[in-house]
Formats: structure tokens, C-alpha cells, sequence
């Protein structure tokens, strides 16, 4: 029997799954944070949490592992491996490879072992990787780098456009009543003072606001989800330049809340209109199985094995982690 180990070590949150090459789940584990960018030593217990929590329940060592692959926010840029490789051998791997979250996202969503990723979720994040197995990852470093939306960008829009239609920059929007209901206020100008008086910052879920007011057809809510659209499908064909994917045909997975959740079209058509122009062959999709699903795929596609239609039916059901159920291991 062969075992593959995926790991998605994400802000908040690390999932490990234990699976063997039928893609039998013979064990889980979880934790916290997985992010080095934001605590390394915090990353390193959780993906040694989250890893032999899912080795216990399986009964195997991690020298059983034929392979794991690790999907980590954070893992952007050579600076960040250099600080991942040494803090992954340290709790005992040997067999692994990391590689962004963004490319485990990825490959839940698709039944090919390439395609382009885009994730809008808090923040924004774009990779692909082609059929030589080239990888190129777009954007994912903030506005001051290139990148525009996310929730956590999105919710200041929604705040600028409230008061810029308040001090009569903008046009009226409903945003204005949404806002002002979400936070607790009668009126813009205490809002505005308030928030300038006491250095206050715009919760990140004010972004959902956007999709309440689209819905309605408000057209300042409706322009600044077009605008997410289009940016994302910019990075879209980007990656699909870079990577000389224009004939080729694949999937472009779309993940994170603000795609998965909330959206009716208003930032997915931008996308498939600017990924149709750039590779017409390519088809868009919504993430709908578990991210770490993706690592244990990737584990299994490292490792050289052809993954059969029987382990794709059976794993990609699995759209939640907290539902994913133990198997045996001779089923």
C-alpha cells in the first residue's frame, strides 16, 4: 500500500489528509495558523500538529509517506522558501514538496494536473501551471504590488464610496444605508468623524455589503465588482501568456469566498470573457472540493501516479473538511 499526505497551512487554519493511492482517507489532523509571514513558529506546531494528528489516526509513521505535498500561504517567493524548507526537514519530512495554496486550490478543482487558479477570498491570488509543468504565480503581494481587491480591500471601497457619496464626489448608492446599519450609525458625518477621531479600521466583512447592494442594482456596488472582475481576469490571461496556454485546453479554477459565496456573475463574466479572449479552450469553474483534497492530488501527481476516474469520483465529493469521513483501508 502507498500513502500520500496533503497539507493546506493556511492564515487561520492547517488540514492535513492521510490517503492511501485508491484515495481511501485514512486519516486527518488540523490546527492553526500555517502562514510563516506571520508566525513562523507558529506555522511549524501547526503543520506538526495538523500532520501527526493525521498520521495517529491512520497508524502510520511519517516515514510511511510516499510522498506529501504542502500548500501554504505565504509560500510566494524564494526568500519565503528559504525559510520553508528548513522548517519543514526540521519536523522530519524528506519526501515532500511546497508550493503557494493557491495551486493545491487549484488542483481540487480539476481533473488535470494543470490550469490557472484565481482566489478571492480576504485577498486576491493568481497561478497556473501548464502541461510542461511550469508554474507562475500573478500577483498575490497587495495594491501597492499590483494587485487590487479581496474583502480586504473591497470593504474600504465600499467605505470611500459611501463617503465620497456623502460628500458628493460619488452618486447616491445604497451602500450608504447597508453601512451605516453594519457599524451602528444614524448618519455618515458621525461615522466619518468617528472613525477619523479614533483611528478606526473598516471590518472585513463589510465587503459583503457589495453583493446586497449588486443585487438591488446599485451601480456604484455593481462597478466595483466589474472592476474585481476585470483585475482578475487580467491575471487570468496574464498567466496564460506566460505559461503559452493559449491553445491548450484546461480549466480556470475560481476559489475564495467573494467567488465561491456571494458572487451572481458579476465578477465571474469579466473573468471568462477575458479568459475566453486569451485561450479559448479553456473553460472557468467554482471551486467546489476542499483545497487540501488539491494537496493530496498533488502528492499523488508528484510521486508519478496517474490518477484514476474511481479516486476523482471518490475525493471530490468532499467539499467540506470537517465532513471528509475515515475509510479502510481495503475499500
Amino acid at each position: 500500500m502507498t500513502y500520500y499526505l496533503g497539507i493546506d497551512g493556511g492564515g487561520t487554519k492547517t488540514y492535513a489528509l492521510l490517503s492511501d493511492e485508491h484515495g481511501n482517507v485514512l486519516g486527518k489532523g488540523k490546527s492553526g495558523n500555517g502562514n510563516h509571514q506571520t508566525g513562523a513558529l507558529e506555522a511549524a506546531n501547526s503543520i506538526q500538529e495538523a500532520t501527526f494528528g493525521a498520521l495517529a489516526e491512520a497508524g502510520l509513521r511519517l516515514e510511511d509517506i510516499q510522498h506529501t505535498y504542502l500548500g501554504l500561504a505565504g509560500a510566494d517567493r524564494e526568500a519565503d522558501y528559504a525559510i520553508l524548507h528548513p522548517m519543514i526537514r526540521q519536523i522530519g519530512f524528506t519526501k515532500y514538496t511546497i508550493n503557494c495554496d493557491t495551486m493545491i486550490g487549484l488542483r481540487a478543482g480539476t481533473n488535470r494536473p494543470y490550469g490557472v487558479a484565481l482566489i478571492c477570498g480576504t485577498g486576491t491570488n493568481s497561478a497556473g501551471r501548464n502541461l510542461q509543468g511550469e508554474h507562475y504565480q500573478c500577483g498575490g503581494f497587495d495594491y501597492m504590488y499590483g494587485d487590487f481587491g479581496g474583502g480586504g480591500a473591497l470593504n474600504i471601497e465600499v467605505f470611500r464610496s459611501v463617503i465620497r457619496a456623502w460628500d458628493g464626489r460619488e452618486q447616491p448608492t445604497l451602500l450608504t444605508g447597508l453601512l451605516l446599519k453594519m457599524l451602528g450609525y444614524e448618519e455618515v458625518g458621525h461615522m466619518f468623524h468617528d472613525f477619523l477621531d479614533h483611528w478606526k479600521k473598516v471590518p472585513v466583512n463589510v465587503a459583503r455589503l457589495l453583493f446586497e447592494a449588486a443585487a438591488e442594482g446599485d451601480a456604484v456596488a455593481l462597478e466595483i465588482l466589474h472592476r474585481q472582475g476585470v483585475e482578475l481576469g487580467k491575471s487570468a490571461a496574464a498567466i496564460i501568456h506566460k505559461l503559452g496556454m493559449e491553445q491548450e485546453t484546461f480549466d480556470v479554477v475560481l476559489a475564495g469566498s467573494l467567488l465561491t459565496r456571494g458572487d451572481r456573475g458579476w465578477i465571474r463574466q469579466p473573468i471568462e470573457k477575458a479568459v475566453h479572449a486569451a485561450a479559448p479552450q479553456a473553460t472557468v469553474v467554482t471551486l467546489a472540493t476542499e483545497p487540501v483534497v488539491g494537496a493530496v492530488w498533488s502528492a499523488m501527481d508528484q510521486d508519478g501516479l496517474t490518477l484514476s476516474s474511481e479516486v476523482y469520483e471518490k475525493m471530490r465529493k468532499f467539499q467540506d473538511y470537517e465532513s471528509i469521513k475515515q475509510t479502510t483501508r481495503q475499500e
